[in-house]
C-alpha cells in the first residue's frame, strides 16, 4: 500500500479523534455515561426502525434502476450490497459505493461500470433530495440560512471555481471523446459503461415507484433524528431545529468517517441555535451517533459474513 493511500486512511480516523476528543471536553464523560443510562431506549430503537426502513427501500430502489440495463439481481443481494456498503464507508469514505457495485459484479454478474453508474444516479436523486430538505429549512428558518451563507461563502470565488471545472471537464471530455487506444481508451470504455448506468434512471418503466421509495428514504431519515430525540427527557427540539440538526449531521457524516467525532459537534451546535443547552444536545448528538453507527457495524458486519453463504452456489 502507497504512503498516499496509508494517509488518506489514517487521516480521517485521526481526525475523528480528536474531533471525539474535543466533543468530550464539552460535557464530561461522567456526565455523557449517565445520559446513556437514563435515556429512553424505546424511542432509539424506534428510531432504528426507520433507520432499517430506509435501507430496505434503498435496496429495493436500486432494482428500479438495474432492469432497463436488463439485470434482475436478487432483492436479498441488493439488500445485502447496501448493508455491506454503510460498513465499507466506516473505514473509508466513498468506497462503499465501490464495495456495492463490486457485490453485484461478484455475485450478480452486474458490469462494474453499470452497476457503480446506477450508484452515482441514486447520489444525484439523494443530492436532489437533500437540497429539498435545505429548500424547506430555508423556508422555516430563513435568517438563520441566510447569515450562515453571507458569512461564509464569497460569491466571486464560487463562480470562479464553477467556470474552471466547467471549462476542465469540457477539455477533458474532448480528449477521451477521441480515444481510441491505450488508457484513454479504457477511460471512455468506462464513462460509457457509466453513463448507461446513471441515464438508466430515466429509462426506468416505474419512474414514480422510484420517486416513491426516495421520498420515503429521506423522510425515514429524518424520522430517524425525531424519533430519537425523546429519548432524552427534557430535550425539546422544534420543526426548524430538527431539520437544521438533520442536515448538520448529515454534512458531519459525508465530511468524516461516518460522522466519527463530528456529528455529535454538528449536531450540538445547530440545536444551541434555539438556545438548547450544550450537554442535553451533544448527548443527544452522541447517543444519535452510537445508535447509527452501531446498526452498521452489526448488520454491515452480518450481511459481509452473510453474504458468501447465501450465494454458495455461485
Amino acid at each position: 500500500m502507497s504512503i498516499k493511500k496509508i494517509l488518506k486512511t489514517i487521516l480521517p480516523l485521526v481526525l475523528g479523534g480528536f474531533l471525539v476528543w474535543y466533543s468530550i471536553s464539552n460535557i464530561s464523560i461522567d456526565v455523557l455515561i449517565e445520559y446513556f443510562k437514563e435515556a429512553n431506549y424505546s424511542w432509539i430503537v424506534l428510531g432504528l426502525f426507520f433507520g432499517i426502513l430506509s435501507h430496505l427501500s434503498r435496496a429495493y430502489r436500486w432494482k428500479f434502476m438495474l432492469e432497463p440495463l436488463g439485470f434482475k439481481p436478487k432483492f436479498t443481494n441488493n439488500v445485502l450490497a447496501v448493508l455491506v456498503g454503510y460498513l465499507v464507508n466506516l473505514a473509508l469514505p466513498r468506497a462503499g459505493e465501490v464495495s456495492r457495485a463490486l457485490v453485484l459484479t461478484n455475485y450478480e454478474d452486474v458490469p462494474f461500470e453499470k452497476g457503480f453508474g446506477t450508484i452515482v444516479a441514486e447520489r444525484i436523486a439523494d443530492l436532489i433530495m437533500m437540497l429539498s430538505i435545505m429548500l424547506i429549512t430555508l423556508f422555516v428558518q430563513f435568517d438563520f440560512i441566510y447569515e450562515l451563507l453571507t458569512k461564509n461563502f464569497n460569491p466571486t470565488k464560487i463562480i470562479t471555481g464553477l467556470v474552471v471545472v466547467i471549462l476542465g471537464f469540457y477539455i477533458l471530455t474532448s480528449v477521451v471523446k477521441k480515444a481510441k487506444s491505450g488508457f484513454l481508451l479504457k477511460i471512455k470504455t468506462f464513462v460509457s459503461g457509466l453513463g448507461e448506468g446513471v441515464t438508466s434512471i430515466f429509462k426506468m418503466k416505474k419512474k414514480w415507484a422510484f420517486i416513491f421509495h426516495t421520498v420515503f428514504i429521506w423522510v425515514m431519515y429524518v424520522c430517524m433524528f425525531w424519533a430519537t430525540i425523546p429519548a432524552i427527557e427534557g430535550l425539546n427540539v422544534p420543526f426548524g431545529g430538527i431539520l437544521i440538526g438533520f442536515i448538520a449531521g448529515g454534512f458531519s457524516i459525508a465530511a468524516t468517517n461516518g460522522g466519527i467525532g463530528l456529528y455529535p459537534i454538528a449536531v450540538a451546535g445547530a440545536l444551541a441555535l434555539f438556545d438548547i443547552p450544550t450537554e442535553p444536545a451533544t448527548a443527544f448528538g452522541w447517543i444519535m451517533w452510537t445508535a447509527q453507527t452501531a446498526m452498521i457495524i452489526i448488520f454491515g458486519g452480518l450481511a459481509f459474513l452473510f453474504l458468501p453463504i447465501y450465494n454458495k452456489n455461485k
